[in-house]
């Protein structure tokens, strides 16, 4: 998606992804090797703003792209499980065309 919301759409498919992987990561410590929470904390509340950040530009693309209620339902439902956002976010880019209906220029008409 070449667009600016289908940019920031990739950015946050991006951060989202990396914020589960450091939660992952700090679960296992907490629960496996030190018995100490700071990763969760940390890691927990980095992943909860870009879970927003991910739904915010979500809605955004969505509109700018006039998504169908599905595809926006779908795009939602990848947020939950680790990693689906990114593979929902390189699926859409793949069909989504290189200029979306909403900011496409005018045709300029000669003057008179």
């Amino acid at each position: 998606m070449s667009s600016t919301a289908g940019r920031w759409f990739r950015y946050a498919a991006i951060a989202e992804t990396f914020s589960w992987v450091g939660l992952l990561i700090g679960m296992f410590f907490k629960y496996i090797v030190v018995k100490n929470d700071i990763g969760v904390f940390v890691f927990g509340r980095l992943h909860g703003a870009m879970f927003v950040f991910y739904l915010v530009t979500l809605l955004w693309t969505a509109r700018v792209h006039r998504w169908s209620f599905g595809r926006l339902v779908v795009g939602g439902a990848a947020s939950i499980p680790p990693f689906l956002g990114l593979l929902f976010e390189r699926w859409v880019a793949k069909r989504t065309p290189a200029a979306p209906p909403a900011e496409t220029e005018p045709a300029l008409t000669p003057a008179r």
